[in-house]
């Protein structure tokens, strides 16, 4: 092997010329960050915490059960590969994040600073509403001034506070010269402060700060309706760029060096021992192995890799160590490109314009002239300013779209617990309307339709000592149709026999000795015998003839009552996946589903997503792995298991939280009916509209029956919106 030559950093002349001294300073930790897509509850976290911490050099590890991921403060010299085995003992699946590509843990600030001006809001406007019951009980004169003045106090700065939102969400889009539902919101409070102002000023009978407050209230209650409906949702391409290795052990002349992944230069050789995830786009050059591609292209078996194999960033190599030489590294690797791929496709999703957007368009330039119209024609009529300042507040306050700022958030917030108690979680504040629109389904196959992991299908039909035999075989492999053979077997109560110099041979399979004979367990050519279409690990005992163990994929709960009852519901359903021809014909086969795709690569999947998007159909996408992100993200709407990878879970809208598929069809039936009461809510605010503005157009309504009447309205909105429960 040859080293290549690389700059090294000048040496500073001072160093140079002063005697060297050792200086000992304490190595820093190892902060290793863990994704945990399988953790569910209190338990698991339990768990894995004692797991992790009964390791020798681990000094703490926390698990944040809403990010599904473990930071781990370990010695220096601590791998994430020597954790990751650690935790699939105790029954969890693992995989190792660059602490450096992932965003700290951020504390919902969003949340707490809506609910914390709501909060002001509500205790200005009872405090207003107290001093008011004096004026309307009777108080005159300076009595009645000084509480309007005091009500003035608590107003003023109450609502610079608590309307904040509004004024920078109106600001923004006034610079740009456009409307949206807060410029009529902005208007409104402060046209209903300047009067009211103008009228204490002038000691008049009426002043309209409470109903000011009241209004910024009900409008912050929507605001947050709305900011509870979403998750926090990180770029699904950061997490991607969080699961690419970030170490890498490097050899050169001088033998192995353990250096950062950025370091990596086409044409290295790359060390990648068992259990190792891939660094580097590259070549095997040396040893043999059998390489896991699930997550990347959803292939369900490991496939066999030796000199001269291409393999990709982010495989995971399973049985024997590698050396591979470097053809793409970094930002050319295929996994960087799958973020680049959704990184564009989340993009694209952003275009989605919701109901309550499409309705400001109309509705914000029509409350505008409807109340400059009302201003010019009462002061044309009237020829006095304040009567006219007066009906325009009323018009702008009873016309503000406080019922159709809570159709949507209340309506949501309704449907999401509901789907919550059937166990999906909205992500996404447009995922319940754009579901609605789905006419067309695609599923991904290994871990969405099926669970992803072999099951023994023949155990009955295999004589007792050849089970033994491959029993004891099989306990010594971390091949997952060797630890299929070894859970049926176990459950079964088969008890292994006792097999001599069991080893694994990298790339075919454990052989050992019994009784002086040779047994082999693995590839069909290893033991000389033929392959079938079915998924098989053969065993060989002496020069007997080889005995195949089959398997078949198993099917997730609920997945053939999932797709019937989608198909009955009208829903073209369809099938793509990376796996081989055989298997998805296979499952499409048994499921019934007429349109199917084997062997997709990522790219294959985002672009046939697309293509039924660019012809019209409105695309559902369900999957699971980092081959199904730019699908995911590509979709119309799109779901993703709980036990899905970070990536896959973060680019879906909606994430089903446990193992069962049939709630899928419900939540399509109750994204209908939420869409169908989102459309109620807005023609109940219209009706509401057409009857009041005439009123407060011709004067017969003041800013605080406006105020009280716009109450009325939003109430119910919000009890139509909990009709869905």
């Amino acid at each position: 092997m040859t080293a290549q030559l690389r700059p090294t950093a000048a040496a500073c002349p001072a160093c140079v010329a002063a005697p060297a001294q050792t200086v000992e300073s304490a190595p820093q930790e190892a902060r290793i960050a863990l994704s945990l897509p399988g953790i569910h509850c209190q338990a698991c976290i339990a768990n894995v915490e004692r797991a992790l911490n009964a390791v020798s050099g681990v000094d703490s590890a926390r698990v944040n059960l809403t990010l599904k991921r473990a930071m781990v403060e370990a010695a220096p010299d601590m791998q994430a590969a020597e954790l990751i085995p650690v935790l699939e003992a105790a029954g969890y699946e693992a995989h190792e994040l660059d602490p450096g590509a992932i965003s700290a843990t951020q504390t919902d600030r969003a949340g707490r600073d809506l609910l914390m001006r709501l909060a002001v809001a509500g205790f200005a406007s009872m405090n207003v509403m107290l001093l008011s019951v004096s004026v309307w009980s009777g108080a005159s004169d300076a009595t009645r001034d000084m509480f309007h003045w005091i009500s003035a106090a608590i107003a003023m700065p109450a609502i610079a506070f608590s309307a904040k939102p509004f004024f920078v969400n109106a600001w923004s889009a006034l610079r740009v010269r456009r409307l949206n539902m807060d410029v009529p919101i902005v208007l409104a409070i402060l046209l209903a402060l300047a009067t009211s102002l103008w009228e204490t000023s002038l000691s008049g009978e009426h002043a309209y700060f409470d109903a000011a407050l009241t209004l910024t209230f009900f409008l912050l209650a929507g605001r947050y309706l709305d900011h509870r409906t979403r998750a926090v949702a990180r770029s699904a391409a950061e997490e991607l760029a969080a699961l690419e290795v970030h170490r890498a052990i490097r050899l050169t002349d001088a033998g192995e060096e353990q250096v950062p992944v950025a370091e990596l230069m086409p044409g290295d050789l790359v060390l990648v021992r068992p259990g190792g995830r891939m660094p580097v786009d590259g070549e095997i050059v040396e040893g043999r192995s059998e390489m896991d591609r699930s997550l990347l292209t959803g292939e369900t078996l490991p496939v066999y890799a030796e000199p001269g194999f291409a393999v990709s960033a982010g495989e995971v190599n399973l049985t024997g160590p590698l050396t591979v030489r470097a053809t793409a590294v970094g930002q050319e690797t295929s996994l960087h490109r799958m973020a680049d791929l959704v990184a564009i496709a989340e993009s694209g999703r952003s275009r989605y314009t919701s109901l309550a957007d499409s309705a400001a368009k109309l509705y914000a330039p029509g409350v505008h002239i409807l109340s400059a119209l009302s201003f010019l024609g009462w002061y044309i009529y009237s020829g006095d300013l304040r009567t006219a300042l007066n009906i325009a507040a009323a018009v702008l306050i009873i016309t503000c779209p406080c019922a159709l700022g809570l159709a949507v958030p209340a309506v949501t917030t309704a449907a999401s617990g509901r789907l919550f108690r059937k166990g999906m979680l909205i992500k996404h504040a447009t995922a319940l309307e754009r579901l609605a629109e789905v006419d067309t389904v695609v599923f991904d196959k290994t871990g969405t339709l099926t669970a992803g992991t072999p099951q023994l299908v023949n155990l009955n039909d295999i004589p007792l000592r050849d089970a033994q035999i491959a029993l004891a075989l099989a306990q010594a492999s971390s091949h997952p149709l060797s630890m299929s053979i070894s859970a049926a077997a176990k459950e079964a109560g088969i008890a292994p026999l006792d097999v001599s110099e069991i080893e694994e041979v990298p790339g075919f399979g454990t052989q050992g000795l019994y009784q002086g004979q040779q047994v082999r367990l693995g590839r069909a050519a290893w033991v000389e015998a033929e392959p079938g279409a079915q998924t098989a690990a053969w065993l060989a005992v002496g020069t007997e003839a080889p005995c195949a163990f089959l398997f078949h994929d198993a099917l997730r709960p609920g997945a053939a009552e999932a797709v019937t009852a989608l198909q009955q519901a009208g829903k073209d359903v369809r099938l793509i996946s990376g796996d081989t021809r055989p298997a998805v014909e296979a499952l499409a086969a048994r499921l019934g589903i007429k349109t199917w795709q084997a062997e997709a690569l990522p790219a294959d999947k985002a672009q046939r997503v697309r293509n039924l998007t660019d012809h019209g159909h409105k695309v559902l996408m369900v999957g699971d792995g980092l081959n199904d992100t730019a699908a995911l993200a590509a979709a119309h709407v799109s779901i993703s298991p709980a036990s899905a990878l970070d990536a896959a879970r973060v680019a879906s809208d909606i994430v089903l939280l446990g193992h069962d598929l049939s709630p899928l069809a419900d939540a399509c039936n109750t994204a209908i009916k939420a869409t169908r009461r989102i459309r109620e809510n807005f023609r109940i605010a219209t009706v509401y509209n057409v009857i009041a503005v005439p009123l407060a157009v011709a004067g017969f309504a003041t800013p605080l029956i406006a105020a009280l009447a716009m109450s009325a309205s939003s109430i119910t909105v919000s009890l139509n919106a909990l009709r869905l429960r």
